[in-house]
């Protein structure tokens, strides 16, 4: 947390600090507009920018000190209430990152260590950045319970005339998801954006001919202006980039750098044939169109670039997810930029044992659990912890080493 000592020349009398969270900024409140359970649900959502005082390897997006989120603080009068919308968000935010910027997530609960400080439990999505091996929080959905309504006396009238706590949740996602996107598709060239997320989702660039009359040239122009209204006609965000002071492939180098799905290269020749030429971004595959197609046919090469992003995340995590059943694999596993699915034994002493093992063992850092993931593989009864503690195994752990 940062903390604001001084003003000017002067020592305040109380530090202050900079917006870490909003716990004691909207419960206090709560407390005030909840008094019957006509009152609940009570569900607020919103944007703002938070203060994380981040000294460890800063990194724009991922792990920065000041980032944009969207926070929701819920209020209900049950906890089967509350469990519901748990996970209801979760799924949401698995939509967020599956369909829109798709890349592939792992949903799960967190570790008692792991979760949420002052919550009952914490629910998150967790994605893989291939290049570097790491996991990522991509999301989180926390269950309060009746921790903070305690502390911040939220309680209402129940239907029987009696006094309850009232049960809350709280849940997030933040540009994080921005860094998780570029890390996850980009590649040597630049960004590679997955179109339903792109600002640009297709750019034309004219190739003139230095040979060409004016009137050849005011007709490639026009040609390219109708092929730019064609698409925008179908709400396609396209951009013409007319500048005559750039060449063609400097063009192609900028635009590819920005990550734009599809590029439309327009010259002489195809204004005289109808047809222009599409280069996915992706996979550079360039394809020729009829302009009267053009329309429909970008808008099929744009679903077929998202499905195709998506696929490709998913296959890549899922070969780097190793199944381990002894610690003499694990470290190897991690080092070979992997994930590690793990029988454990859920014990807070045993998590830790695991971070202080695995940093001894690896100068390329510690690992820790990501998350208890929903979907889990048959654990046969009497199977041992991984960790040879010589406890019984409970779950299987998703482990690695994360930002």
């Amino acid at each position: 947390m940062a903390w604001v000592t001084r003003s000017g020349d002067s020592e305040l009398e109380a530090p202050i600090a900079v917006r870490p969270t909003s716990e004691t900024v909207m419960y206090p409140i709560y407390a005030q507009w909840i008094r019957s359970h006509r009152d609940l649900p009570l569900k607020l959502n919103q944007w703002c920018n938070v203060v994380r005082w981040e000294f460890k390897h800063p990194t724009p997006f991922i792990r920065s000190r000041e980032f944009l989120w969207q926070e929701g603080h819920t209020v209900f009068a049950t906890k089967q209430e509350a469990d519901v919308e748990v996970r209801a968000v979760l799924d949401r935010y698995k939509q967020v990152y599956e369909q829109l910027l798709a890349v592939p997530v792992i949903q799960g609960v967190k570790s008692e260590k792991e979760k949420f400080a002052g919550g009952l439990y914490t629910t998150t999505v967790e994605a893989f950045v291939p290049s570097t091996g790491r996991g990522i929080q991509a999301a989180t959905s926390h269950c309060l319970g009746q921790n903070f309504a305690k502390m911040f006396g939220i309680e209402f009238e129940n239907v029987d005339g009696g006094r309850s706590l009232a049960w809350q949740n709280s849940w997030g996602l933040t540009t994080r998801s921005i860094g998780v996107a570029v890390m996850v598709h980009g590649d040597d060239t630049g960004l590679v954006l997955p179109p339903r997320i792109a600002p640009v989702q297709v750019v034309i660039v004219p190739i003139p001919n230095a040979k060409l009359s004016a009137e050849e040239k005011a007709a490639l122009s026009g040609g390219a202006q109708s092929a730019a209204d064609s698409m925008q006609a179908i709400s396609i965000r396209v951009k013409l980039d007319a500048r005559d002071n750039y060449t063609p492939g400097w063009k192609y180098n900028h635009w590819e750098l920005k990550g734009v799905p599809l590029r439309c290269e327009f010259g002489p020749r195809d204004l005289a044939a109808g047809q222009c030429v599409l280069v996915r971004r992706d996979n550079r595959v360039k394809e020729t169109v009829a302009l009267s197609d053009l329309p429909q046919r970008a808008t099929q090469l744009m679903d077929e670039m998202q499905a195709a992003l998506l696929a490709k995340a998913t296959a890549e995590r899922n070969s780097r997810i190793v199944k381990v059943t002894q610690w003499s694999d694990f470290v190897p596993a991690l080092d070979r930029k992997c994930m590690v699915l793990a029988p454990w034994c859920e014990e807070p002493a045993s998590e830790e044992w695991v971070k202080h093992t695995s940093s001894k063992e690896s100068d390329r850092g510690a690992a820790k659990t990501l998350c208890i993931p929903f979907e889990q593989p048959t654990l046969a009864p009497g199977t041992p912890c991984f960790t040879g503690n010589g406890k019984t195994a409970t779950c299987w752990a998703l482990w690695g080493r994360s930002y």
